[in-house]
């Protein structure tokens, strides 16, 4: 940018004073530094933006290459399910409507194999039902219930409608 030094400076302001005079220095000092404020702003916004321009290019490149990463991933599931097709079109059997492959032909080695899958299908998932929210201490709640102690907590409205002397 501009060299301005302090002696540079110094001598602008004694012709800006020679030259505007001291009445209306000023307000031309001020109007000047509006302007200064606003060249900056607006050098600031247009590198902002060049950043963003480049940034976008970059996320685009980017985005190409995960395209082509995705297509190629996607491509060698698709071989992948090809070839495990024609292995078990090889074995023989059919797709089940569950999903599972029914073999017709079972080699011994196989049989073995899906016994086991079979058995992990059967056993069937079953919620445990705990109420992950509350806490079970050890102390029974009968105890608590006979030694007054707090198992819920109280909103200070409810504390003080439940503890407030009640009128003669």
């Amino acid at each position: 940018m501009i060299d301005l030094g302090i002696s540079k400076m110094a001598l602008i302001g004694a012709v800006a004073l020679i030259v505007i005079g001291p009445e209306k220095l000023p307000r031309v000092a001020r109007t000047l530094g509006t302007l200064m404020g606003k060249a900056q702003r607006y050098i600031a916004d247009v590198k902002a933006e060049v950043g963003r321009s480049i940034e976008l290019d970059e996320l685009k490149k980017m985005k190409e290459t995960m395209e082509g990463a995705a297509r190629d991933v996607e491509s060698s599931v698709q071989a992948g399910t090809q070839d495990l097709k024609q292995q078990l079109d090889a074995i023989g059997g059919e797709m089940g409507e569950d999903g599972v492959w029914k073999s017709t032909i079972v080699e011994p080695e196989l049989q073995t194999e899906l016994y086991y899958k079979d058995e992990i299908n059967a056993i069937a998932y079953k919620h445990p039902n705990k109420k992950w929210r509350t806490k079970l201490g050890a102390t029974p709640q009968w105890y608590k219930a006979r030694n007054g102690v707090r198992t819920r907590a109280l909103s200070g409205a409810a504390r003080v409608a439940r503890y407030r002397p009640k009128p003669l």
